[in-house]
């Protein structure tokens, strides 16, 4: 698989998670926190370990190894975004969960070494600016939650840079349902631990919980796992900036919010920082121009 394809598919993958945010909001009006989590997971679970049950009968023990770190990340992450919601506002963590696109390139960069290219930081100047400008509200200021908004975003960046090794070392399949169950069945432990666990009890509950389990979860990331084969963790990040994007138009249709004009203008720079680091206009040109060059003789 050429790496635009694998792009493509983090791109599905993104839209899938931005969509994430209504299904959320529907389930927490009646489910708490980590019992979403442990329904959430433990459905995306039985749904594709259902699919490839013969096939994760052959896992290794390096592929059980990065589910496991892969699964305790992947709770960290909703654990810590939930937790954060409850004492911050969304536009704030919104932000803050959007720094995953500083944390993949900065931590890449720190621990495996690798070199950013100018038009990469480019784009991701331009991510950056865009996602505040989207999220952040005049006099916004900082509360307790943003520590656990900013913990969320640095375990998803460990995440995504660990889910690129492991594409390496492991079977992304077996990895990416494994994974599922692991968070499933933390997300059970400490409802059992903190809250009362029950079962939605309205439509748009079991609606909303039936989505995260099997779009967002499911198919979100077993192909988040398959497609990191043949991607960077810096492109990954970077193109999961579109999130609060297509959480911005989701809201706006369905839940018929509104966005200000800095908002559309913080989505346009997250686009633009999106394809300019995904296009490579200059070497677009020179294919371009050798097209022509061809054409004359």
């Amino acid at each position: 698989m050429k790496q635009y394809k694998a792009d493509l598919i983090v791109l599905l993958v993104t839209f899938f998670w931005g969509t994430s945010y209504l299904f959320m909001k529907l389930g927490l009006d009646s489910l708490q926190p980590f019992n979403l989590i442990a329904l959430r997971f433990g459905i995306a679970f039985v749904a594709a370990g259902c699919l490839f049950y013969k096939r994760l009968l052959k896992a290794s023990r390096t592929d059980l190894f990065y589910s496991l770190l892969l699964g305790v990340l992947l709770f960290g992450v909703f654990a810590s975004i939930m937790l954060g919601l409850q004492s911050t506002s969304t536009s704030n963590a919104g932000f803050l969960m959007s720094m995953t696109v500083i944390f993949v390139p900065v931590l890449s960069t720190v621990f495996m070494k690798s070199k950013l290219d100018k038009r990469l930081i480019i784009g991701l100047i331009l991510a950056i600016v865009g996602i505040g400008m989207l999220t952040l509200k005049p006099n916004t200021t900082l509360q307790s939650g943003d520590a656990w908004c900013i913990l969320s975003a640095l375990f998803f960046a460990i995440h995504i840079i660990t889910t690129g090794r492991a594409a390496k070392k492991a079977d992304s399949l077996h990895v990416g349902i494994l994974q599922l169950g692991v968070a499933a069945v933390l997300g059970l432990i400490f409802t059992l631990m903190f809250e009362t666990p029950r079962l939605p009890d309205t439509t748009s509950s079991w609606i909303s919980v039936l989505a995260l389990g099997i779009v967002c979860s499911a198919m979100g990331f077993v192909l988040q796992a398959v497609a990191q084969q043949y991607t960077t963790p810096t492109h990954t990040g970077l193109i999961f900036a579109l999130e609060p994007v297509v959480a911005a138009v989701i809201g706006i249709c369905f839940l018929k919010e509104t966005l200000t004009i800095q908002g559309y203008i913080g989505a346009a720079l997250v686009l633009c920082g999106v394809a300019f680091s995904e296009l490579d206009v200059k070497k677009l040109l020179d294919k371009r121009k050798l097209a022509r060059g061809s054409s004359y003789m």
